[in-house]
């Protein structure tokens, strides 16, 4: 979609897969959508995504990085045409493929936790 200079269909399927993603990693219902997912997903203190190790304003940064950057990125182009530029666009999805590190990079971190740890 990118190559073919349709961007802002790039930018919207970006971030539909942080959506899908982030849904999938918190265990959350197809029909939480969003804003309302992400702000669901990373709830301070006890969201399913949260790492309650980090300070309380880290936490509510985190959740509003995720709700402002699906609200920004992913809502104007599912809802009307919009005009994003090529620059634009690669910086979007690169936002977006950041976020989806972060993800993973939670994914794995519990996954880590949850093993068993082996004594000597």
């Amino acid at each position: 979609m990118f190559l073919r200079g349709d961007y802002d269909v790039a930018v919207f399927q970006a971030f539909k897969e942080v959506e899908v993603v982030v849904r999938k990693a918190a265990g959350l219902p197809d029909d939480l959508v969003g804003v309302k997912l992400m702000r669901e997903a990373f709830r301070p203190k006890s969201g399913p995504l949260t790492d309650t190790k980090t300070v309380d304003g880290e936490q509510v940064a985190t959740m509003e990085l995720f709700a402002g950057a699906i609200g920004h990125c992913k809502n104007p182009p599912s809802h009307r045409e919009v005009q994003i530029t090529r620059v634009a666009a690669a910086q979007l999805i690169a936002l977006a493929s950041n976020l989806l590190l972060q993800v993973d990079a939670i994914v794995e971190a519990r996954a880590c936790a949850a093993r068993p740890r082996r004594t000597m």
